[in-house]
Order: structure tokens, then sequence, then C-alpha cells
């Protein structure tokens, strides 16, 4: 779904999370405390009805990004703005107030579900909180609704989340964050844990969802194939940072960062000619640690293109093509941010 208002539904400007961490083993109890920077320097906007897909390795700093945008991990400093309301250190009412319009579909669909609680029960808890004038009757028949344009029978509503496959966990968790028809759907890998036939329906389904109620959708998966299918647009994130930001055509048509380039080699052709022929960028070494990142470019040590700048100051996020932007020394033309 295309977005027609200029305006951004949120607005995320140099996000930082970060987290404090306890002495190392060994370490003196006045040594200085280490920092883990889980998301460092984030910045994006997302406009009503459009799909940004949220990819990169684990540890990247995803998943902080989409706890941190609901209030589940604590925002260090920068800006977030939902629909021109300041987030960062608004209160608790505030926070509040926003559940109605920004729900969130975890990854492991059973471990989010609560296993005391039966299927109808979970999915009607929103509504109890957020629509307490809603009658009983009122509140059966929205979620026998819900239940059945997500594909569940609403026969089923008595039943314990341990009853249902993987697959049926996570309808029943798109059917809780869909029952209020918030505005944005933040998804966190809400289809790795799947086998691959269920993933391409969950993934459908979201379309369609997205499509009747018009849904803006964060959606977070390691499956560069999956989020080129539902994204609008695509940001890659490497060591809590963006390093390119472009809409679905562009980047895998073109990718200008070195790590994008790497992660787009990986995925494999259905053509087994073309799958034997093609080259693979293969990555040396493992990610770095984010309590200890290297100076300057975050990827430098891992690019095989860095040269001595990289190590020097940190490139910025900038346009280098109409719909993509990249943090890279090889596009930079304007100042950067020292290390």
């Amino acid at each position: 779904m295309q977005h027609t208002d200029t305006r951004p539904i949120l607005s995320v400007q140099d996000l930082h999370v970060q987290f404090t961490l306890p002495a190392a083993k060994g370490q003196m109890p006045w040594a200085r405390k280490r920092t883990l920077k889980a998301v460092n320097g984030v910045s994006f906007d997302l406009h009503a009805g459009e799909t940004l897909g949220i990819v990169g390795e684990s540890g990247c700093g995803k998943s902080t990004l989409a706890r941190a945008l609901t209030n589940l991990a604590t925002i260090s400093s920068g800006s977030v703005r939902w629909q021109g309301t300041e987030l960062h250190g608004a209160s608790a009412a505030t926070w509040q107030a926003l559940r109605r319009d920004v729900q969130m579909i975890f990854q492991d669909p059973l471990a989010s579900l609560d296993p005391r609680m039966t299927i109808g029960e979970i999915i009607a808890e929103p509504l109890h909180i957020h629509e307490k004038a809603l009658g009983a009757a009122a509140i059966a028949q929205r979620v026998q609704d819900m239940m059945q344009r997500v594909g569940l029978s609403p026969h089923l509503l008595n039943r314990y989340p341990h009853e249902f496959s993987g697959g049926q966990c996570q309808r029943v968790g798109i059917a809780r964050a869909l029952i209020l028809r918030p505005k944005l759907v933040i998804c966190d890998e809400p289809v790795s844990a799947l086998d691959v036939s269920i993933q391409a329906q969950i993934v459908n389904l979201l379309l369609e969802l997205q499509q009747e109620m018009g849904l803006a959708l964060l959606f977070i998966a390691h499956d560069l194939a999956v989020v080129k299918h539902i994204s609008t647009r695509i940001m890659v994130m490497y060591l809590g940072r963006v390093v390119e930001l472009a809409h679905k055509q562009d980047l895998y048509a073109s990718p200008q960062h070195p790590y994008t380039q790497a992660l787009l080699s990986a995925i494999p052709i259905p053509d087994p000619v073309r799958e034997r022929n093609k080259t693979i960028t293969l990555l040396q070494g493992d990610l770095p640690s984010p309590i200890s990142p290297p100076s300057g470019c975050v990827f430098r040590t891992r690019c095989p293109q860095a040269h001595a700048r990289c190590a020097e100051s940190v490139p910025a996020l900038q346009a280098v093509l109409a719909r993509t932007h990249s943090a890279c020394h090889l596009h930079t033309t304007a100042e950067t941010t020292p290390a």
C-alpha cells in the first residue's frame, strides 16, 4: 500500500538505546562501567500504509529498536515522535494511550501468549483495557469476527495456546494486535520460528490486513526474500547503526553499501545455472562487540573495500541515489561525525 500523506506518522531522529553493564569478572569495583550501545543514532520516518523492512545480522539492534518504540526498552537519547507527539520522556499515561494505535507481534508465537488464558481471553484482553464501555456480547462478537479474519475458527476460542501449532499461535498474536484496529504494527521477526510454507501464509495475511485496515508496518526479519515481498522500503542495520535505507526495488537492483551487497549476494536464486555461477561476497570474522565497537565506520573490520579514512570518522547516512541513502565513505561528500 502506498502512502499519500507527506507527513510521517512516526518520526525517529538520532535514537540511542544504551545499557550499562556490570563489571567484568576480575575487574576492580571502581573500574569504569561498560556501556553496550544497542541502538546508535538511528533515524527514519514511517508513513501511513507503508511497510519499512528492517534487516541485519543478529545483534545489530533490530529488536532493541522495536522494543524502544513501544517503551519495552528505555530510550537513552534522541527523538521519537508519534503523529507529532514526542515520546522520549513521555509519561506512562501517554505511552498507555499510544498502545491503542501501536501494537507489536513477537518472534516466538507460543511464548508471547499467556498459557493460563484461553485464546478468546487473549484476543479480548486489549478490548477490556482500551474499550471498557463495550459489553460482553459486543466483545465476544469482535473476537469471533477477528478470529475468522485471521483464519481461526471461532469454535476454538475456549482452547489454550499449547493446543495450537506455531502458525496458529501466530495468528492468535496477529488477532490480538489488530483487535483495536491500530495504525502501526511492529512485527519483530514474526515468521522466523515458522515453517517456510506457514511463513508465506502469515506474510500474505499481514499484507491483506494492511490493505484492509490501512496499517503501517515495521517488519523485522533475517530473510531478505520475505522482506522484499512485504516491504515498501528497507533499512539495513549493522552494529546499532543504519548503513543503508532505500526503496526495495532500488536496494535489490543496486545495493550501495558493501554490507548490503554481501547480504544480497547470499540470497539463493531459484535457477540452478545462475545459482552456480553467481558471486558470493563472504564477510570475514564475526560481528564486533557493541561494547567496544570499531572506530569510525563500524563495518570497516569486515569490509572488503575499507581504507584508512574508514577508521577515522563515522560516515553520514546521505542520499546517493534518488531513493537510496547510504552510510559509506565510498559515497561521502559531506562532513562526517568524528569517531
